[in-house]
């Protein structure tokens, strides 16, 4: 992971310095994805521009995969700005920070995430607000799609599958492991790490009357793909979040 950087952050100042979007934050997700053991597959057709992705969420891994395949930045809780080199690359990936404890600031943070949804890259939003663990998927938040209720003119809201298969218990990083602990048992596991990226096709106009809609529907699809991709004998299965 440390190795990627050393080609990727120069190139990154140069398209900087030359005013043009930089695709190396990405680029370096994917490569830092698979030096953890990642090997994706990608089905159905990510949109790369003025879309709001809305994927479950299992693992820290899932921010590299999708930051990668997807080209994505993402919506972080406000703390991460402030951890150390992950916070730094969280930046050079155009991160937006929101402040989920903070009911006085969520205007002003539906305000900026409709602006970089407009002018910039996919952003990825986890709408559960955490990781699950791999066996059920936990409700979609609706209150996290305040910025796209309604969306600003041209934004799509695309759900995204993220699907580890019957290795998905095994991934997930629950509130039980912390961060230092989960890390630490990943990088140091044996073999690969098969993930299939499914992005599903965007919500319709009608489904994007307000924010619980949204919600509700984004979930149902990613339910309904991690549900299909389960063979009878597979170790484990998606069981619809309450």
């Amino acid at each position: 992971m440390a190795a990627a950087l050393v080609p990727c952050l120069p190139l990154h100042a140069m398209w900087r310095v030359a005013g043009r979007r930089s695709p190396w934050p990405s680029i370096y997700l994917g490569l830092a994805g698979r030096a953890a053991g990642l090997r994706v597959r990608v089905t159905g057709q990510p949109l790369r521009q003025s879309v709001l992705l809305t994927p479950n969420h299992i693992s820290w891994l899932d921010i590299l995969a999708l930051g990668g395949a997807g080209r994505s930045a993402f919506v972080s809780k406000a703390e991460v700005r402030s951890w150390g080199v992950i916070g730094w690359l969280a930046g050079l990936n155009n991160t937006v920070y929101v402040e989920r404890e903070d009911r006085r600031a969520v205007q002003g943070q539906a305000s900026a995430l409709s602006s970089a949804l407009r002018h910039g890259k996919p952003i990825a939003l986890f709408p559960e607000g955490t990781t699950g663990n791999g066996f059920s998927m936990l409700p979609f938040r609706a209150s996290l799609f305040a910025a796209v209720s309604p969306p600003p003119e041209g934004v799509r809201v695309q759900p995204v599958a993220l699907d580890y298969g019957a290795m998905a218990p095994e991934i997930a990083w629950t509130d039980s492991e912390s961060a230092a602990a989960n890390a630490v048992r990943i990088l140091n596991r044996k073999g690969s790490i098969a993930l299939t990226i499914h992005f599903l096709d965007p919500l319709e106009h009608e489904n994007l009357g307000d924010r619980k809609r949204i919600a509700a529907e984004s979930h149902a699809r990613v339910h309904a793909t991690l549900n299909a991709s389960f063979t009878p004998n597979a170790a484990s299965h998606i069981a619809l979040g309450k």
